[in-house]
């Protein structure tokens, strides 16, 4: 007896399905996060060892970096086992599996790592939440002080004090004709003596008081008035701005690019042409070395 021809069948490669996860996370979970992340930095900071050693592009890397990558991890990954995890201390997965994250956590468990080693207290802990490009969720722990900066996406930037008191902060209104404005720039790149890209910035305004400061501290005197501009015309990772970004424009600020750099700090775009577009910054790229930028605060048109 013969038997009917089958349909072809489509092969299980070929077919997909398609979901959406939907989850809360408390902020409080990473401000805790990031506490805990300090409070072991600060137990080796103070010890005679910090078991400094240089990466392969000969950066330092101490015991603190990687006992509060661990904390944070496990941490992110206790509150959020669905999101994946980029970390200045992690192996970076190629784009082709990243440039599929809808959400993905940005951390650099210790900036300033320079900082830590020369025992001048400049340095954080970086906590970010990444939303396609854009972060959207931001936690900055400043283990020295004991201050924890944080934002989420349309509900403010906040500081919480060692002893828990808890205030709205706001970047400070200004013009960029005004006299005297404050500018903040790194303490190993700012010296506009030493950089023809940053006197021309710096010659922009009238009388301005430079001061140096290390890791994303320049980021959050910005957001917390203590500061009008910070440009940074030289090399960082998307961890070292991710999680200040946000806390940064949910404060009345904004980080702008300004032009592509090579990881050695040579310009490849004219700083004026592109920070004139106004762009934001972009995470979770191919090449995860950031653009130069500024960060402004509440600007008056």
């Amino acid at each position: 007896m013969g038997t009917a021809a089958s349909a072809p069948v489509e092969k299980p490669q070929h077919i997909t399905v398609e979901f959406d996860v939907s989850c809360s996370i408390p902020v409080e979970e990473i401000v805790n996060i990031s506490e805990q992340a300090g409070k072991a930095i600060m137990q080796i900071y103070n010890s005679a060892d910090h078991g400094v050693e240089l990466k392969g592009d000969e950066s330092p890397l101490t015991k603190a970096d990687t006992e509060s990558n661990r904390i944070i991890c496990e941490g992110l990954q206790r509150v959020s086992p669905h999101v994946p995890i980029i970390s200045e201390e992690n192996k970076t997965l190629p784009y082709s599996i990243r440039k599929g994250y809808q959400y993905c956590w940005v951390v650099d468990p210790l900036d300033g790592t320079k900082e830590f080693i020369k025992r001048n207290g400049e340095f954080t802990v970086m906590i970010g939440l990444v939303q396609g490009s854009a972060a959207v969720l931001g936690v900055v722990h400043v283990p020295v002080s004991g201050k924890t900066y944080y934002a989420v996406a349309g509900k403010g930037a906040y500081v919480r004090d060692a002893d828990g008191t808890t205030k709205q902060i706001h970047a400070k209104e200004f013009s960029m004709t005004d006299p005297g404005l404050v500018l903040v720039g790194s303490t190993s790149h700012a010296n506009p003596s030493n950089n023809t890209a940053m006197r021309e910035f710096v010659e922009l305004f009238e009388s301005p008081t430079f001061n140096s400061y290390g890791s994303s501290l320049k980021l959050l005197m910005v957001a917390e008035g203590d500061a009008h501009v910070y440009p940074r015309l030289a090399p960082t990772m998307e961890w070292d701005t991710a999680a200040a970004d946000i806390i940064v424009k949910e404060a009345g600020g904004v980080v702008l690019q300004a032009g592509k750099i090579t990881g050695k700090g040579e310009l490849l775009e004219d700083w004026k042409d592109v920070l004139v577009k106004e762009l934001p910054m972009d995470y979770n790229k191919e090449d995860l070395l950031n653009p130069c930028f500024v960060v402004f605060g509440k600007r008056r048109v």
